[in-house]
């Protein structure tokens, strides 16, 4: 009887934060687009450490990482994974360079999942991402962050991801979190956390 008590306290609890999710009017739209993206033009570096959890069908638990995203304009992003092993992977110039604990190799970057994160995340930093004709774009906002819900349009990216989501706090353009759930269900959260702009970042972290 308790636990039915907690769970159904549990369960209020979450429909009330859900809630407070609500669609942004055109109005309000237009004026989060507008400033995003004629602030973002100004950023040339981004630098942030990073947070992610994976969930999966298959494992009980999740699985955790951290690490250090690096971000030079126009298309080159860096991924440095440092918790709980060492985990590298570069786009740079259509290219994903990865360093796999001293294994390194290099790809084209088609990755259906993660390379369409990318191409968001340094959207976000040029203020290009709203007009990605991949997808279609809903606005959402709360009472500490504006949300943009990214849909894939074709049938065809659709078989790898369902949405993504990229939160940015109130009075910030620059993204917070990342939520990403693909069409298995598996889904991927990304928190940043001490972000910098602008400020130089050495070319080593472009490099494996």
């Amino acid at each position: 009887m308790f636990k039915n008590i907690i769970l159904g306290a549990f369960l209020l609890v979450s429909t009330f934060f859900v809630a407070q999710n609500t669609a942004m009017s055109g109005a309000e739209a237009k004026v989060f687009v507008t400033k995003v993206s004629s602030e973002t033009k100004e950023i040339k570096t981004l630098q942030a450490d990073f947070i992610q959890t994976k969930k999966m069908d298959f494992l009980d638990k999740s699985i955790i990482t951290s690490g250090k995203m690096s971000l030079k304009s126009p298309n080159t992003l860096s991924w440095k994974y440092t918790k709980p092993y060492q985990y590298s992977i570069i786009f740079k110039e259509n290219k994903i360079y990865i360093n796999d604990q001293g294994k390194k190799s290099s790809v084209d970057a088609k990755s259906k999942t993660f390379e369409k994160i990318n191409k968001l995340i340094v959207g976000s930093s040029n203020g290009k991402m709203f007009s990605d004709p991949e997808f279609a774009v809903a606005y959402f906002k709360n009472g500490t962050s504006n949300i943009a819900k990214f849909t894939p349009k074709s049938a065809q990216l659709l078989k790898y991801i369902k949405q993504i989501e990229l939160h940015f706090p109130k009075n910030q353009t620059t993204v917070s979190q990342v939520n990403m759930t693909e069409a298995s269900g598996d889904t991927t959260n990304i928190v940043f956390k001490n972000t910098k702009i602008n400020a130089p970042i050495p070319a080593s972290e472009f490099s494996l």
